[in-house]
């Protein structure tokens, strides 16, 4: 894809890999740009299913290169176009019709976990340990720490977590519902990997709209979610993926689901 960002198709699966390990991950434009195209080169393929995001070397990600912040800085267009960037490229991984399963090792940080919380499924090493840094330094988080956080583990718990700075580990992430499992270190990829081979054998088209029912819904009144879930479940039931799914329930065998 190109040096920020390592794109890596395995089958049904793509592998969006952040390859700045020399700078802890942490996020430039260079990045974000790359992210946005591997996205979209994984729905535009036929064949991808589920995307995959990890990390190389030791660690997730820091979150934004302050580096490149500083220079944004000078101008006030500057930053607010790398900050409204970012924000449109999260959206984007966060809104895929294809599932997002992350392996998260090492520090998960500021926009880090900004990132992370963009997936749908999150493993993490033990090891690992992930925060909302901002308040350590002066800064506000940017790229939806405020607003994906208490969506996440309750307006209580993410307040403490912005203003204290702390981090949490891997054991209070899953308990807090920033993560959904924690495993032994080194072992994050393979888990992660094997969850996202399974997924990617199931109905893309009903993926896909679980996905948008549950992410769209929760911001829905329960009456009206309720009324968008039936919009999409009577169309599906009649669907060729679905008969397909009929098919191979009657004949004990695992479904050959096709994309649209």
């Amino acid at each position: 894809m190109g040096e920020a960002i390592t794109y890596q198709q395995d089958g049904r699966l793509a592998h969006l890999i952040l390859n700045r390990p020399e700078k802890f991950n942490c996020i430039n434009l260079a990045m974000l740009s790359e992210l946005m195209s591997a996205v979209e080169k994984a729905e535009q393929t036929a064949s991808v299913r589920v995307l995959m995001l990890s990390a190389e070397g030791d660690h997730f990600c820091t979150g934004a290169d302050l580096d490149e912040v500083k220079q944004h800085s000078r101008s006030r267009a500057s930053l607010d176009e790398f900050i409204s960037y970012g924000h449109v490229v999260m959206q984007r991984l966060e809104s895929s019709s294809l599932p997002v399963v992350a392996a998260v090792n090492g520090y998960c940080l500021a926009g880090g976990m900004e990132l992370m919380m963009c997936a749908d499924v999150v493993f993490a090493a033990e090891s690992a340990r992930i925060g909302c840094q901002h308040a350590r330094y002066g800064l506000v988080p940017g790229w939806g720490g405020t607003q994906r956080l208490p969506r996440l583990v309750g307006l209580r718990r993410a307040l403490e977590l912005m203003y204290s700075a702390r981090w949490l580990d891997a054991g209070e992430a899953r308990d807090w519902g920033l993560v959904n499992h924690v495993v032994q270190d080194s072992k994050a990829d393979m888990a992660a990997t094997q969850l996202a081979a399974e997924i990617s054998y199931g109905n893309p088209e009903g993926l896909a709209a679980m996905k948008r029912l549950a992410r769209e819904g929760a911001a829905l009144p329960l009456g009206e979610s309720l009324e968008l879930e039936q919009s999409f479940s009577v169309p599906a039931l009649m669907s060729d993926n679905v008969a397909e799914g009929l098919r191979a329930f009657s004949e004990k065998r695992r479904p050959e689901f096709l994309t649209t």
